[in-house]
């Protein structure tokens, strides 16, 4: 009988560890549903029971009702998005365009975002925009242009999706350009224009190279002929009476002429030796 009377006694203690345990389990899980950690970057949007709630959390551990209240959490760091879309220029050329977008979220409007748009956003309204301002920009521009105003495209992008995006809550910090490229046929054309300039250029270069050489030339010939006729001035300006004779003492060998007349007789000299 006592043993009997012992496991009945024993019996309801076991119960009640298993019950505890399962208390226990039970408010570790509550315990856990009750904090919230938003990250470094990040704002927190409490959502309670599907309603959004105004305001956000910022970074840091938060309070929540477990099992009410679910927090959703927005990037608020600067986002990068890639888009390839294809726009006309103005001379109706395709060109088909890859650009790199930095933006960022207001972290003020991170909730009225969350609310009106949800989590896609990106694909709800950027990209969207993005196509929108670079297909009206494009449009003021030939496709040649394109190519040589990439730093006013850009410019004229941030500005244009900043005019759209700031009053949502999303703001564009810097737009890239990674590529332009435009149809097989307006290629051809380019390059078959370049060329052309080329060989312009490389005969207006040889036509310049020939005159300046014709002209160079010139010059040398009339340098030369100044400086024979200088050299002639100087020399017949030093050739007085005395400078002559002299020059011609100097020149005598000592022989007399071997002729000698006055125009009217004329008297071989060396005849006149021999007698």
């Amino acid at each position: 009988m006592e043993n009997v009377t012992e496991l009945k006694e024993k019996k309801p203690k076991w119960k009640k560890y298993i019950i505890l345990g399962v208390i226990a389990v039970l408010v570790v899980i509550v315990a856990i549903n009750a904090f919230v950690v938003v990250d470094a970057g990040h704002t927190g949007v409490v959502v309670t029971l599907g309603k959004v709630n105004e305001g956000v959390l910022q970074e840091g551990i938060h309070m929540k009702i477990p099992f009410v209240q679910n927090v959703v959490k927005i990037d608020n760091r600067i986002q990068k998005l890639e888009v390839q879309t294809e726009a006309f220029s103005k001379d109706l050329q395709s060109v088909d365009t890859k650009l790199a977008i930095n933006y960022r979220v207001d972290t003020s409007k991170s909730y009225s975002i969350y609310k009106n748009i949800g989590a896609n956003y990106e694909d709800v309204l950027v990209t969207p925009a993005v196509n929108e301002v670079l297909k009206a920009i494009t449009a003021t521009y030939t496709a040649e242009e394109t190519v040589t105003n990439r730093a006013l495209i850009s410019d004229g992008l941030v500005t244009g999706l900043n005019e759209k995006l700031n009053s949502i809550g999303l703001y564009v910090t810097d737009v890239n350009i990674i590529d332009f490229d435009f149809s097989e046929a307006f290629i051809t054309a380019i390059e078959e224009k370049q060329v052309a300039q080329q060989q312009l250029l490389k005969a207006e270069t040889d036509k310049k190279t020939v005159v300046t050489n014709a002209e160079a030339e010139a010059e040398a010939v009339k340098v030369r002929a100044d400086g024979e006729a200088e050299a002639n001035d100087t020399i017949a300006k030093s050739l007085t009476d005395e400078v002559l004779e002299y020059k011609k003492i100097e020149k005598w060998d000592g022989e007399l002429p071997k002729v000698s007349g006055n125009g009217s007789t004329i008297i071989d000299l060396g005849d006149v030796e021999d007698k």
